[in-house]
């Protein structure tokens, strides 16, 4: 087979395939995206197999709401899931497309009730101002594990009703699992980690389709008895559904709202106009600052889609068996959509950002809890007495699937 002429030589998506580009500081990655943007067709990235780079925000929404086309399965990961792990483990429901992905889908929804996410909001309040007691009294530097981390785990936690003596192991767990995502390691490394993690995942599937298993028996009001007592059309979640749900929740949920979260306190610290601006009335601009944190951070980068159907966009044929890769933290800082992309502008509007995914039937499930609880933890630590302020860069993971940041110093404004 005769490969495109724009896969030989310099082309603009090679940088993409060089093993150091995601340790790159994240200004250089974004004018690399510039460039991926202003190219006449999308760009072919030679790493491994290969993929199609979309970058441009319609190209990923289009992408995003044609699941007949761009299929998730068999995996939406950089490698794709194998498929003994995917025997093991279950399909988690990013991985899925059509029925299946809909009647799974549909249980979930129908487990989020209206008296269960308003229990949930009100949790997340509570949360955040314990937190920030703790914070306060106990007067820690480092943001991620005192501050940034502990929301989305303990508000997971307590809506999926897990019980408080496993919550430090799978705390562990989550970070074992998800630690090495997406990052460039040395041969002994990539031969050491995939079990660590694969065997954090289990245990942790393991944990929570033993509490599955008790609340069939006893229900009570959480998650996990809703999920394993739903009735849509005479189906609940098995135990191995609910563990894959269980650590799709976990990681996508705790790891992408605490990496928002504390890419948020170094945007405010960043640009005090924006945070003085967001102070002066936080009511009024709380929710456009959460949005505009989410599309300036994009905390997931990219997921992967195979094409399935052939399909022209961007001057481009598209043909079944292809492999596309739909660039979030690209389509966020297109020119064409946000004017002046790489400001931090809380009171942008419209911001039509994808942080959240680009639509169609795979949009973020929890989307809604994301922005309360990010809205909920900044109004706790914007307005007490004693204000915080990033100290330092954040240190980066510098992956290719989420812009996680391992570590963050934060220091009092005031004593």
């Amino acid at each position: 087979m005769t490969l495109p002429a724009q896969r030989h030589g310099t082309d603009p998506g090679r940088e993409l395939a060089e093993p150091g580009f995601w340790q790159q500081p994240p200004a250089h990655r974004l004018a690399a995206f510039a460039r991926l943007r202003a190219a006449e067709e999308p760009v072919f990235v030679p790493e491994g197999a290969g993929h199609w780079a979309l970058v441009r925000h319609a190209h990923v929404q289009e992408a995003s709401r044609l699941p007949k086309v761009f299929a998730s399965a068999p995996g939406v990961t950089t490698p794709e899931p194998a498929r003994w792990v995917r025997a093991l483990f279950g399909d988690s429901m990013v991985n899925l497309d059509g029925p299946d992905h809909a009647q799974l889908r549909k249980i979930v929804q129908r487990a989020f009730t209206p008296r269960l996410l308003a229990a949930a909001e009100a949790d997340i309040h509570a949360v955040a101002a314990r937190i920030v007691d703790d914070v306060l009294a106990d007067r820690p530097d480092e943001f991620v594990s005192a501050v940034a981390s502990r929301l989305p785990l303990e508000v997971i936690c307590n809506m999926m009703g897990i019980p408080e003596h496993f919550r430090a192991e799978i705390a562990d767990r989550v970070n074992h699992a998800s630690e090495n995502i997406g990052v460039e390691r040395g041969l002994a490394s990539r031969l050491r980690m995939p079990g660590r993690g694969l065997r954090a995942l289990a245990r942790m599937q393991r944990m929570v389709a033993g509490i599955g298993r008790e609340r069939r028996k006893d229900p009570t009001d959480d998650l996990i008895s809703a999920l394993v007592r739903a009735n849509v059309d005479g189906q609940a979640l098995g135990a191995r559904q609910l563990g894959a749900f269980f650590s799709l929740l976990m990681v996508a949920g705790v790891e992408t709202t605490r990496n928002a979260i504390t890419h948020g306190l170094t945007l405010l610290t960043d640009h005090p106009d924006q945070r003085d601006l967001l102070l002066s009335d936080f009511e009024a601009y709380a929710d456009g600052a959460v949005d505009e944190m989410i599309r300036h951070s994009t905390p997931i980068i990219q997921f992967r889609r195979t094409v399935v159907a052939e399909h022209t966009m961007g001057g481009r044929v598209f043909r079944p068996g292809e492999k596309v890769v739909l660039y979030y933290a690209s389509a966020n800082r297109d020119e064409a959509v946000f004017p002046d992309p790489d400001a931090f502008v809380i009171t942008r509007s419209p911001n039509p950002h994808l942080g959240f995914g680009g639509g169609g039937p795979h949009f973020c499930l929890g989307a809604h809890l994301a922005r309360v609880e990010m809205k909920a933890l900044f109004r706790e630590l914007l307005t007490r007495p004693v204000g915080l302020r990033a100290v330092g860069l954040p240190d980066l993971a510098g992956s290719n699937f989420d812009n996680r940041v391992r570590s963050l110093r934060f220091a009092f404004e005031r004593p």
